[in-house]
């Protein structure tokens, strides 16, 4: 799975090596600017700003508008947070409940494949599994379907 949150994407929160690496870089623009003139906190706010603004668009907590006649990118922040927790429940926790469905169902094969074992007490275990895996698919793609009619119901109202 690749959705925001998770360690292959740019969302999830970045691991303590990245996040020293980050403030490292702060803290070297903001030496620099104090060198020129300027705040030191300017700088690393400037740098962290920089590295963090993909990940804020990608969130849609800070949009780029355009200004009529300007070619400078201008941002805005997203003040809706339901906008924000939308975007969570519809990808992460949705991307997160499909991979739970396909590993169930993966497992509930297996457990319907040893069922024809000739190991009579395989077949009864196999039989056990089977139908508490199946319960559990059946569970999570109800899970699936009330966050689908959450995130649809909160976007609905959000609009009318």
């Amino acid at each position: 799975m690749t959705g925001p949150g998770n360690a292959a994407s740019p969302l999830s929160p970045p691991a303590s090596t990245l996040r020293h690496a980050e403030l490292r870089a702060a803290d070297a623009v903001g030496a620099l600017l104090v060198l020129w003139g300027f705040k030191r906190q300017m700088g690393r706010v400037w740098t962290v700003l920089s590295m963090t603004l993909a990940d804020l668009r990608a969130w849609g907590a800070v949009r780029t508008v355009s200004v009529p006649g300007e070619r400078r990118e201008r941002y805005e922040a997203e003040v809706q947070v339901w906008r924000m927790v939308l975007r969570v429940l519809g990808s992460r926790e949705r991307g997160a409940l499909d991979e739970a469905v396909r590993a169930f169902e993966g497992a509930l094969e297996e457990a319907r494949a040893s069922m024809v074992d000739a190991d009579p007490e395989v077949r009864a275990a196999a039989r056990f599994r089977a139908e508490r895996l199946a319960r559990l698919v059946s569970h999570t793609r109800g899970a699936v379907g009330l966050l689908r009619v959450l995130t649809e119901a909160i976007s609905g109202r959000r609009r009318g």
